[in-house]
């Protein structure tokens, strides 16, 4: 079984359209990556960017290079760039401050956008936590109150007092992708707005933020867009909102009219808004470098060859794997999920410890998840081969400490209370 499902992956390597992107990256072959959704690997070429904008744009141009090398325009410009990797038209998307930031401006905003009797903020019960914490703080800000909700039970607790409701697009535990359209829908219906988490999903799947009506959303770039440890977020922000948008941090950069020192805000027109203070230009260049990769990529093409990943290791590890040892988490659904694949094990930060000393880099989410991140970009076949075998391996030497719990009662017990 194992030189059938090995050779299998060779021969989808050999005619993987993708698979040419991978020396792009700065990888080893003695590692298997697969921790892409938590930090993207190294482009090759940021380096020798990054040298020149150290060396050339501050080191010799210093101020000048606000105009001389485009720092001032780097927020929208960068934003332009993402735009057609979420599904935006340009000058929808500034980048910005850090995700927890963002969801702050957008919460409070979507408030503001709404009425003072709608005084409910809906939030995925599954969120991030930092989501669930910003979303709690801005709602005392604002007088609303918060109800946590299963995001499959949005569309129904949706109502006359909702203003809003912050969803992540694929739950970072279990990797499950919600239905971003059809919730988004039955939010306006109910007269709500959508604001979307697109961390998990912005890179490796179509999302479709115009087409779909979403009032504002927020992701991160250091994931699948590979922006560096830390690299800043960014803020979507409608067409049809812009003119109202009212965000809760006013700064000189979001000024009609920054140089201008006046002691009134007035706010700048468009996306621009969304900005607040003086960019962190080291690391917006990166991200700006390191998205030359996605040059000539469809996502499309990336979410088939994500599904089609994940698929061939779930079928490794279903192979390899002692039955009753693990238990995924992520649905089977291609409709249902996103670009990792998360399997409940008892002894889950035994194992990750060992898989990583052996060259298979995931990540362990406390208590008991394995976590694989699938990039698309630079991760293959054989790499998915080669870690369900190691994984494998490792469980055949660690003890099993208790059986593994169902499928079906691991998604009943993957959402927190955000009451507790």
């Amino acid at each position: 079984m194992s030189e059938t499902l090995r050779e299998n992956a060779l021969l989808r390597d050999t005619h993987d359209p993708l698979a040419k992107l991978r020396g792009k990256f700065v990888l080893d072959e003695e590692t298997v990556y697969l921790d892409g959704n938590s930090l993207g690997a190294l482009p090759a070429h940021v380096p020798d960017r990054m040298a020149d904008v150290i060396t050339r744009e501050w080191g010799r141009l210093r101020i000048r290079s606000w105009d001389e090398s485009g720092w001032w325009t780097a927020p929208e410009r960068i934003g332009d760039r993402i735009a057609p990797l979420v599904g935006a038209a340009p000058g929808r998307i500034v980048v910005s401050d850090s995700t927890s930031v963002n969801v702050f401006k957008a919460v409070v905003a979507a408030t503001r956008l709404s009425t003072d009797d709608r005084d409910e903020i809906l939030v995925d019960a599954t969120t991030f936590p930092t989501d669930g914490y910003i979303a709690e703080s801005a709602a005392r800000m604002t007088g609303r109150r918060i109800v946590p909700v299963a995001p499959a039970d949005l569309a129904d607790a949706a109502g006359p007092r909702t203003a809003a409701a912050l969803v992540n697009h694929v739950d970072f535990r279990t990797g499950r992708l919600h239905d971003l359209p059809g919730t988004t829908a039955a939010l306006h219906a109910a007269g709500a707005l959508a604001i979307w988490d697109l961390c998990h999903s912005a890179g490796a799947l179509p999302v479709g933020l115009d087409e779909h009506g979403v009032d504002l959303a927020v992701g991160c770039t250091y994931k699948y867009l590979n922006g560096g440890p830390g690299s800043p977020a960014y803020l979507y922000v409608a067409e049809r909102h812009q003119a109202a948008f009212d965000s809760p941090l006013p700064g000189w950069n979001s000024h009609a009219d920054p140089f201008g020192m006046t002691p009134g805000y007035a706010a700048a027109e468009g996306a621009a808004r969304g900005r607040v203070g003086t960019p962190d230009i080291l690391s917006m260049l990166a991200l700006e470098s390191a998205l030359d990769v996605w040059d000539g990529v469809a996502v499309e093409d990336v979410r088939a060859k994500s599904l089609a990943l994940t698929d061939f290791f779930e079928e490794c590890v279903a192979a390899y794997v002692p039955a009753g040892r693990v238990a995924s988490l992520t649905p089977r659904a291609h409709s249902e999920r996103g670009s990792q694949v998360a399997l409940r094990c008892a002894e889950a930060p035994a194992v990750m410890a060992e898989l990583i000393r052996r060259g298979v880099v995931g990540d362990l989410r406390r208590p008991d998840v394995l976590r694989f991140g699938f990039t698309p970009l630079y991760v293959g076949f054989a790499d998915a081969e080669r870690a369900a075998r190691i994984l494998a391996e490792v469980l055949a030497e660690i003890p099993a400490e208790a059986p593994a719990p169902q499928a079906s009662e691991v998604r009943r017990e993957a959402a927190p209370d955000l009451d507790s």
